[in-house]
């Protein structure tokens, strides 16, 4: 057995990676990496318990080349006798035909799909890709340049789902990658002592895409600055900040389960929170919600954290991906964006006795007229009861209008009905629905909030109007 082998398989080893019995699907480019990854395997496979197969996805970038790059990885395929997957696409043309999309991002996206699909046709439990140390350095490095927090920073996880997505069907594989404590030094040099070929990309000469800037420019310069060791030193620092963050998360998972009441966040008990849990808790609240947080950046974060924490009790935030934060004084919660539609007006006759359904407020309404007695009173905020003789003939029913002011049982004076609906914390949706029973111009009764002093129940009263409230699902 080779360095590089007791090498990996005490990386399989640490990271729990593989499980005797395991089917891997071995993802091959035919790049120096994944043909070193591929043969370190092959040779670990019975003492590990392993059954292997072999992906190749055929990108169609580099044209001629990229067939002859399949062609390749079939050989070896066929030489180690394993079973052999292989996914022909062209992804310019499907860049050209969408006018937008970064190809190397789409080109991953479309790899870990084809091997997810693969894996749940085959029955697969593990999928092993050949990301080094070096590509680990990379990683951080270009995390630190766009201003990554720790998530970021933590670099690749040696081990993670597939695809961490709400897609359940593509997600249930496994991604290892048995390399990341290796250099591409050592890889190169164990394919030499092998006599084992590679293919070349040449789009990784490319210094323009800001990995190949960072592995062609940069790092040269850092490791002549310092010293080669520094590529160990970034890696265990990516090492360092993914457990960090993982312990974070956990705490975080905590705090998150304290301060959720029916999958809304509660304002009160989310701003208790200090400021870098906060903004924790409400990245793992979206990716919870939403999937995961692809589009969500740092400013975003930290302008839904100031709507939270300022501004007027109720609101809207327009977030990425057609959602919107909304704030309705104690609860936050997320909502798909609509279109905005003005509130439909709407108003009825009240027969006397009888039933009256209103589909704008999701409402029905039971009106019937009895003798007064002295318990005649209401049952609940939905139940209202008036002197039948101090109405008029005709009542209406109708929602809320700008300027609209009542007269609250037990005061002389009229009062503003925005200011009732601020007081008692009603909802901006539930204000455009919400029936107003109307006696002419007096506001007689607004059910759940309050009833006016118009036609109040005395020892006068001989026959009273009974009128009683019932939501029904729309």
């Amino acid at each position: 057995m080779t360095n590089l082998q007791s090498k990996v398989r005490e990386t399989i080893r640490r990271y729990e990676m593989f499980s005797s019995g395991d089917r891997v699907l071995v993802a091959v480019s035919g790049g120096p990496d994944s043909v070193a990854l591929l043969h370190l395997l092959s040779g670990l496979k019975g003492e590990l318990g392993l059954s292997l197969e072999m992906a190749h996805l055929q990108h169609g970038i580099r044209g001629a080349e990229s067939r002859q790059d399949a062609l390749f990885v079939a050989g070896l395929a066929e030489r180690l006798a394993l079973p052999f997957h292989l996914r022909e696409v062209n992804l310019p043309r499907t860049r050209a035909e969408r006018g937008k999309g970064n190809i190397e991002a789409m080109g991953r996206d479309e790899r870990y799909r084809f091997f997810a699909a693969l894996a749940e046709e085959r029955g697969i439990q593990k999928v092993a890709t050949a990301h080094t140390r070096d590509d680990q350095v990379e990683t951080l490095l270009m995390w630190l340049m766009r201003g990554s927090g720790k998530r970021g920073l933590g670099g690749m996880p040696p081990v993670r789902r597939l695809i961490p997505t709400k897609e359940p069907a593509l997600g249930g594989a496994i991604l290892v990658r048995p390399l990341i404590e290796v250099s591409r030094e050592e890889v190169v040099n164990f394919l030499a002592a092998e006599g084992l070929e590679s293919r070349t990309d040449k789009t990784n000469l490319d210094p323009v895409p800001l990995r190949n800037w960072i592995r062609l420019r940069l790092l040269p310069q850092v490791r002549a600055k310092f010293d080669p060791a520094v590529d160990e030193r970034l890696a265990h620092l990516a090492d360092i900040l993914r457990e960090e963050d993982q312990t974070l998360d956990r705490m975080a998972r905590q705090d998150l389960e304290l301060v959720l009441r029916e999958k809304n966040l509660m304002r009160d008990s989310f701003l208790q929170l200090d400021r870098a849990m906060q903004r924790r808790l409400l990245r793992l609240w979206l990716g919870a919600t939403l999937g995961d947080i692809r589009g969500f950046g740092f400013q975003d974060v930290e302008e839904a954290l100031r709507f939270i924490e300022s501004g007027p009790p109720q609101g809207r935030l327009s977030l990425g991906r057609g959602w919107e934060l909304v704030k309705q004084y104690g609860a936050v919660y997320l909502e798909k964006r609509r279109k905005k539609q003005r509130p439909a007006c709407y108003s009825y006759d009240l027969p006397r006795r009888g039933e009256l359904v209103i589909s704008e407020a999701g409402m029905k309404v039971q009106s019937s007229p009895s003798i007064s007695s002295p318990d005649t009173r209401p049952r609940d905020s939905l139940e209202a009861v008036f002197d039948l003789a101090s109405l008029p003939e005709t009542l209406t029913v109708r929602n809320f209008r700008h300027g609209d002011r009542f007269q609250p049982l037990g005061m002389k004076g009229h009062k503003k009905l925005k200011d009732l609906f601020i007081e008692k914390k009603v909802p901006l949706a539930v204000r455009a629905t919400l029936p107003l029973f109307m006696a002419g111009g007096e506001i007689l009764w607004i059910p759940g909030y309050g009833r006016s002093d118009v036609a109040k129940v005395g020892a006068e009263t001989r026959e009273v109007l009974r009128i009683r409230v019932e939501f029904y699902d729309r």
